[in-house]
């Protein structure tokens, strides 16, 4: 019985996580792209496009952040039947959105040469000015469409949580083929457009956010999806975002400033280290990251409807249904990568130096990612539930104590170089998946989640009882 169950779960959780991995996966191929082609002009190009993501990806924190929000509102709000509240969640959240993405532009403008500089004022030493040059450009040129990126993606995650993740899906997919295609025409000056280089690609990242947007604004404008704009006026509403939100946009933004003075250290090694560290996680995301990005949307869904229709307990099954499920097929994946590393490597760089360091890199990440997506899985499953507080423990002790912290005693204190960066991450990564499955486990998120819906006047208190027919509003 229980096994059927497990498989009928499963079936929907593919059903759902589908769309949103075959959208991260063209999203994730962007990426590689961009570093396949800055890794044609130099380094130091595949240097300063790293640095300025990590950047790049503080507008992309403060989205998921306030996605988590809206997936959390919009899943509950859909499983209990209140799309009043639902669209009034979804409108707030994308508005929301649009004017946090503002400051972000004035940053890039403004600050984006002492960004990337920073880094090696940290270690003590000077970046170069190539890097330097390259990087501030990139990343002014990406923070001028922050707005964009953060109306795509809460209105991405906002729909997830109606069951609908084909309309998302659609819409990256093609903007991140334009996307893809911009970055190597414009990069590489072909079909007679000119070699913008560094400039090109980010030109390329640009346009795609600002379609992505206005693609998915169009379509909740529209009769294309069950969500649709409302005029914004509970403020019950905006203050649960912000609950929901806010412990998500800290824990980005915690794992992102650990990322400083980490690749800081990598940098003190030398750049190929660096180099190799960036393109070693982005071989494991490409191969790992759509999977665990679905099922972190999957089980934000599943367990938010089940919570909305006033089933706790099937809310907890589908949370540990999903990650279990992230384990055996991520943590499969993660062990073939450990083998194909040496074939799969070499198609980024051509530099023995970066190859050695990006097959270890990506070796590590193959061993954590059981780890990593058990702490997506659970983290999503808490997120439907509008607990957010226990990731944002987990990630933020686990990449400053272990991420960072004890790469650093091993690495720089201890003398053992790349190799003591190699522990952290991977330790990090296990502790991370420990806190969430502790707190999914033992924390109150079901009384959470109904006194929330109880306060919005979406739902009454949930109830251990079982609905007759449980809702399934996957698409």
């Amino acid at each position: 019985m229980e096994l059927s169950r497990l498989r009928r779960v499963w079936t929907r959780v593919f059903s759902l996580a589908w769309p949103v991995m075959a959208e991260q996966t063209f999203r994730t191929a962007m990426r590689t792209t961009d570093i396949l082609v800055t890794a044609l002009f130099s380094p130091a190009a595949v240097v300063a496009i790293g640095l300025a993501d990590l950047y790049a990806r503080f507008p992309l924190r403060f989205g998921l952040g306030l996605g988590g929000g809206a997936i959390a509102l919009s899943s509950q709000d859909t499983g209990a039947g209140a799309t009043d509240t639902r669209d009034e969640a979804v409108t707030q959240a994308i508005l929301f959105g649009a004017v946090a993405g503002i400051p972000f532009v004035f940053v890039g403008l403004f600050f984006g040469e002492y960004a990337i500089g920073v880094f090696g004022r940290l270690v003590g030493e000077r970046t170069s000015p190539e890097v330097v040059a390259l990087g501030s450009t990139y990343l002014a040129i990406v923070f001028a469409t922050a707005p964009a990126r953060h109306v795509a993606l809460v209105a991405a995650r906002a729909l997830q949580g109606t069951g609908d993740a084909r309309t998302p899906m659609y819409v990256n997919v093609a903007a991140n083929s334009v996307n893809i295609a911009g970055s190597i025409a414009l990069g590489l000056g072909l079909f007679g457009l000119p070699r913008l280089e560094v400039v090109g690609v980010g030109l390329a990242t640009a346009g795609a956010n600002v379609l992505t947007a206005g693609l998915l604004c169009l379509a909740i404008w529209g009769q294309w999806t069950e969500a649709s704009f409302a005029r914004p006026r509970d403020l019950t509403i905006a203050s649960q975002l912000l609950r929901v939100s806010a412990p998500r946009v800290l824990e980005g933004f915690g794992s992102e400033f650990a990322e400083f003075p980490f690749n800081a250290l990598l940098l003190g090694f030398g750049e190929p280290v660096n180099a190799g560290f960036q393109i070693g996680r982005r071989v494991y995301q490409q191969v790992t990251g759509p999977l665990s990005r679905g099922y972190n949307v999957a089980a934000s869904v599943l367990v938010g409807q089940s919570l909305g229709a006033g089933d706790p307990g099937e809310a907890r099954f589908h949370g540990w249904a999903v990650a279990g499920l992230g384990v055996l097929t991520v943590g499969s994946i993660g062990l073939a990568l450990v083998a194909l590393a040496p074939r799969l490597v070499p198609v980024f760089t051509d530099d023995g130096p970066t190859i050695a360091y990006a097959v270890d890199f990506a070796r590590v990440y193959g061993l954590a990612g059981a780890g990593l997506v058990c702490f997506s899985a659970l983290s999503g499953a808490l997120q439907g539930a509008s607990e957010t507080r226990v990731p944002l423990v987990a990630r933020v002790s686990g990449m400053f104590v272990l991420f960072l912290g004890a790469s650093w005693v091993l690495g720089r204190t201890a003398g053992f170089g790349p190799q003591g960066a190699y522990v952290g991450v991977f330790l990090a990564y296990m502790w991370m998946a420990l806190v969430v499955a502790a707190g999914f486990r033992h924390s109150g998120w079901a009384d959470r989640a109904a006194g929330m819906m109880a306060e919005r006047g979406s739902g009454g208190p949930v109830t251990g009882s079982t609905p007759d027919e449980p809702p399934d509003r996957v698409s």
